[in-house]
């Protein structure tokens, strides 16, 4: 261990994790820690250099909002470092070297994400930033999250501003307007009313084709669709705009008329593999069903066979669910696709559960069960990937969950709401099916094969007892470096792990003090190369107290 950060206050309440992936410019870290407040930090001493609390403290909160992604660096031409800064409703402007806002920003030093939607909102709408924008040229492009309830919450549209001037520039609508592409795969009015079909998990840039590629969620409300009839592109797509213009190059829809929040969860990969006997630049999707989708970067076609094949029908009043769903014949997945009443360990806890094929929508009179979950397969960690190798690390779970819809309240504009995620668990408080419970697994890309898989956590009770590795639910990312190692922490258990890329093997591992619920970095600094991870407050976590910062560790030498 090389310096550890505690940004956690003493006797504060955690709100939301700390899931932040670093990014060190000329040896300074960039981050974004606990109450989404953002630090400047000397990369290979832990020293925080400066610290900016704008917006943090007056802005709504709730669910997610609490998280942040990151930030996003930018170097102007004239040496103007500023950093961007998500913080719940804002995009802040920072100055990189002192920390304070840059008031010629927008509107004093930062955007609101609510303005420049082409719409008015709901004042009960949300919408937040959480994952960090992307920079192209003088351009910032960003994404956001809305809410995901039943009332009007905010349509997904991707948005570029202007760095200097934090002027919108373009949007592309997520949600098509009259005379769009798109447009007719909606009800007539779903533009001035409809939410959702956002990307929630990032977004990548090809900066030589200047083209952006954007992997979307689900339309709200998740789990009924009966007033937005339709396909409803573009949720639940991969699209691919001009990233000058936002002008609409491809897209491929991966979920019709979504009931299952089976949301993009994270960026893609854009890769360079051997396909056919020659290389082809590509686009890489993991997705929470537990397929890879591997999509020609300039043309948006399939590299390998995807078929539309029926699946199960709604049976609830008012819901028209789409017949068919895309599915992916190559790469292999890589979660496991579905359980049977087999491999459950709880026949009490399952009774009243209808264990579903996947694609089976959401029912009224009992709990439908799926696996994937809807946290995965992949979640917003996403998988990285080692050019040259062409070898995909992908963090992902194997643990069902379950819901149904229940009547909305009386009055309601709605018909129907759902009753919260649910996790079935047996009557000892673990998943209810057979572990292993989620898993990393390394995908060679160029011959379309698993080459291996490994359990990633454990809960230590069950293995004191003999239980072979059983893995945890996951949350937060991998990465795969040059040196054959792939570092990751993501499982409940306060481990940050380092993998054999070969093999599978664990090689190393350091317990923390907190949840490693985020994507790590690594870097060098003043001669060593450095690891560093985020860690989560967690209340009595290990009995050892609620600890949210970040932590660093080095090679030795």
């Amino acid at each position: 261990m090389a310096w550890t950060i505690d940004h956690f206050p003493a006797r504060a309440r955690p709100v939301g994790l700390i899931e932040c992936n670093p990014i060190v410019v000329d040896g300074v870290m960039c981050v974004s820690g606990y109450d989404l407040h953002t630090h400047a930090i000397e990369a290979h001493t832990g020293k925080v250099l400066w610290t900016n609390t704008s917006f943090t403290a007056t802005a709504r909160r709730g669910g997610a909002a609490g998280a942040s992604r990151g930030v996003t660096y930018r170097k102007g031409p004239r040496g103007d470092e500023r950093i961007f800064a998500p913080v719940r409703e804002h995009i802040l402007a920072i100055h990189a070297k002192t920390g304070k806002l840059i008031d010629s920003f927008g509107k004093g030093g930062a955007i609101h994400v609510r303005e420049d939607l082409d719409r008015e909102l709901e004042p009960e709408s949300r919408i937040e930033a959480t994952t960090p924008g992307v920079i192209v040229g003088d351009l910032l492009i960003i994404s956001t999250r809305p809410g995901e309830g039943p009332r009007k919450e905010a349509p997904g549209h991707i948005r570029a501003y202007d760095c200097h001037t934090g002027k919108r520039k373009w949007i592309f609508h997520t949600i098509p307007h009259p005379g769009e592409f798109g447009y007719d795969t909606w009800p007539a009015d779903a533009w001035k009313r409809s939410g959702g079909a956002n990307c929630w998990g990032g977004i990548s840039v090809d900066h030589a084709r200047k083209l952006v590629y954007v992997a979307t969620g689900s339309p709200t409300l998740d789990f009924w669709g009966g007033d937005r009839k339709g396909m409803n592109l573009f949720g639940n797509c991969i699209v691919c705009p001009k990233a000058e213009t936002g002008e609409r190059v491809w897209h491929y829809q991966a979920v019709h008329h979504d009931l299952f929040d089976y949301d993009f969860p994270c960026a893609p990969n854009l890769v360079t593999v051997r396909h056919n006997g020659r290389m082809r630049d590509a686009v890489v999707q993991v997705s929470k069903q537990g397929w890879v989708y591997l999509l020609d970067r300039v043309a948006g076609e399939p590299l390998y066979p995807i078929e539309e094949r029926a699946v199960p029908k709604s049976t609830v009043p008012g819901e028209e669910s789409w017949p068919t769903q895309p599915i992916a014949t190559q790469p292999p997945p890589f979660s496991r696709l579905g359980v049977t009443a087999a491999e459950t360990t709880s026949a009490e806890r399952m009774k009243d559960v209808d264990i579903a094929p996947m694609f089976t929508p959401p029912r009224v009179d009992k709990e439908v069960l799926v696996c994937p979950g809807y946290h995965g397969g992949a979640n917003w960690g996403g998988a990285s990937w080692v050019a040259g190798q062409d070898m995909l690390y992908i963090n992902h779970n194997e643990i069902p969950w379950s819901l149904k819809l229940v009547k909305g309240p009386e009055g309601a504009p709605y018909p129907y709401k759902h009753t919260g995620y649910l996790w079935p668990e047996n009557e000892n408080g673990y998943p209810t099916i057979r572990p292993p419970w989620g898993r990393l697994t390394a995908l060679d890309l160029h011959n379309s094969k698993i080459l291996w898989q490994a359990p990633l956590g454990e809960y230590p009770e069950l293995t004191a007892k003999g239980v072979p590795v059983t893995v945890t639910c996951l949350r937060g990312g991998n990465i795969a470096t040059k040196g054959g190692l792939t570092f990751t922490g993501a499982a409940m258990d306060n481990m940050f792990r380092a993998f054999d890329q070969r093999t599978g093997k664990v090689l190393w591992q350091a317990e923390l003090a907190g949840g490693a619920w985020a994507t790590p970095c690594t870097y060098e600094a003043n001669g060593k190369q450095y690891v560093v991870i985020a860690t989560s407050p967690r209340e009595r976590s290990k009995g050892k107290g609620a600890r949210g910062g970040f932590t660093a560790f080095a090679l030795p030498g």
